[in-house]
């Protein structure tokens, strides 16, 4: 093996090994307010959202290897500045209204869960029935 390519390699394990060292905390915020919905609709949020729009989040092993553990804890809190279910009580009713219809439309076109997500966690994938039960909810408010 060509010499450069030997030290490319050897700096590349080392760099891998030295960044686990850096850590990320995978920690869930008490559950100040849960949202109050019917067993159907919470089920679906339940299956599709709660890993990240929650203090619910269920980390997965990989959690622990970087960079990927990097990648998912800013997921994971974008995801829960943008809308977290375990804070629900704390927005205006208003706020509440606007969000279960931007989510809706988020859902219907595709983007949440988003396939990244999906791929990873096949049980997140929304059904047209689950898709159905997120409908209904979101023209009632």
């Amino acid at each position: 093996m060509n010499r450069k390519l030997k030290i490319t390699l050897i700096a590349v394990v080392v760099l891998f090994v030295v960044i686990q060292f850096i850590p990320v905390p995978h920690t869930n915020p008490p559950v100040k307010s849960e949202i109050v919905t019917p067993p159907d609709v919470k089920a679906v949020l339940k299956k599709g959202c709660y890993d990240c729009h929650s203090n619910q989040t269920v980390w997965p092993w990989y959690v622990h290897v970087a960079p990927v553990s990097w990648l998912l804890w800013h997921d994971v809190h974008d995801a829960r500045d943008q809308m977290n279910f375990s804070e629900w009580s704390l927005y205006e009713p208003a706020e509440q209204r606007k969000t279960i219809r931007k989510t809706w439309k988020e859902v219907s076109a595709g983007a949440m869960p988003p396939w990244f997500y999906r791929m990873m966690h096949p049980p997140s994938r929304l059904s047209n029935t689950d898709k159905a039960v997120l409908k209904r909810w979101s023209e009632a408010k």
